[in-house]
């Protein structure tokens, strides 16, 4: 509304109404966004860092890769 109301002010202008849409809308939802987010990126990461973790130690103790795919220089 108030991108409207800067577009059709006679002291306003398109341009005007363009930055109040982008500095009273845009720019605040993605703020908004970004924080309510935190929880599922967090998540995210953890289980990436678990899966990794689970995989090196899989490397680490010596067993076939889980593809059943003979390692290099091994033959089948």
């Amino acid at each position: 509304m108030m991108t409207i109301a800067e577009a059709m002010s006679p002291q306003g202008s398109v341009l005007g109404a363009v930055f109040t849409l982008l500095l009273y809308g845009v720019l605040p939802l993605s703020v908004l966004l970004y924080v309510l987010g935190t929880p599922q990126r967090r998540a995210a990461r953890q289980r990436a860092e678990a899966s990794a973790l689970a995989a090196e130690q899989a490397h680490d103790s010596g067993h076939a890769p889980a593809g059943g795919a003979a390692a290099e220089g091994e033959k089948t």
